[in-house]
């Protein structure tokens, strides 16, 4: 009996380990031996930073009692690196002890220069890719294919939100499986994000690194993602502090275009907490975000097993 008990802890064990997956098939290009990993202080603790990500990957955290939810999340990083795991992993695992199996994006961090002319962003790219490869294998992971979600921190917020306004449509004559299933997810989670790039609200940083300095008129537009939603936007949870130096006009703006176009929507907003609380370090009000969001997770019958 004892052994029995023993194989079944260790069984349970191996379910939850998390597992790391190619976003793209094939062999990783030579520049990927360049990554670098990093121990970075931030705020009252120090961090892992990664840069010169050319060779992206989803991490999937499966949940222990799992609710058929999923969420994709992308760190943030200015574009410029990602903060990997207190905007990722460990907000993955949060997610996943509540019963959403959570996922982490390490993405093509963006380089304009090798980038051709007309040619999607590697993170957008990535991020495509990310939904329907997960959707390609719900039922493996125990997902509900129809409750895919994708989150975001900062910059990873404009990506989540691009993923959630810029939407690749199913094509049932590719010869690529996945090529046949939508990149929409069903709703976002999105933590003090940047929406826009309009210099008088946006991230400056964020813009230049994922689509250059001085872009076209049109370019520009494209990636304010508040001018891009429509009524098929999926439903949004926002996260947001009045004293973020990301302006909290970014969320208002993306609340206020859904509102505009009927797609329901939650909004956190906080009068403290800075930029980069990820789960709430500093704790505070801040540090609510997650439970709300699984409040209003549960509302909205995404936690129906």
């Amino acid at each position: 009996m004892k052994s029995l008990l023993l194989l079944a802890f260790v069984a349970t064990i191996a379910a939850t380990e998390p597992v790391t997956i190619p976003v793209w098939p094939g062999d990783p290009p030579p520049e990927a031996k360049d990554e670098l990993s990093v121990q970075r202080k931030h705020a009252n603790r120090m961090i892992e930073w990664v840069t010169k990500v050319r060779w992206p990957t989803l991490t999937v955290i499966k949940a222990e009692k799992p609710t058929g939810a999923a969420v994709i999340f992308c760190p943030g990083g200015g574009y410029g690196g990602l903060a990997y795991d207190m905007e990722g992993t460990e907000t993955a695992q949060w997610f996943a002890d509540h019963g959403v199996t959570g996922i982490v994006l390490k993405y093509r961090l963006p380089r304009v220069d090798l980038t051709p002319a007309g040619e999607v962003p590697w993170p957008v790219q990535d991020v495509q890719r990310a939904i329907r490869l997960v959707r390609s294998r719900a039922a493996e992971w125990g997902i509900d294919p129809a409750r895919i979600g994708v989150g975001g921190f900062s910059a990873g917020g404009h990506l989540a939100a691009t993923a959630s306004t810029h939407v690749l449509a199913g094509d049932p004559a590719a010869t690529d499986p996945l090529l046949k299933l939508s990149s929409r997810p069903d709703f976002s989670v999105l933590i003090y994000p940047v929406i826009t790039f309009d210099p008088t609200v946006g991230h400056t940083g964020s813009a230049n690194a994922l689509i250059g300095k001085n872009p076209p008129a049109d370019l520009l537009k494209l990636y304010c993602n508040d001018q891009q939603v429509t009524a098929t936007t999926p439903p949004a949870f926002l996260v947001h502090a009045a004293d973020d130096q990301v302006k909290v006009q970014n969320s208002e703006l993306y609340a206020a275009a859904l509102k505009q176009a009927g797609v329901a929507f939650e909004f956190a907003r906080f009068e403290q907490g800075g930029h980069g609380f990820g789960l709430g370090i500093n704790g505070g009000d801040v540090a609510t975000w997650p439970e709300r969001c699984i409040v209003w997770m549960k509302a909205r019958g995404l936690l129906d097993r």
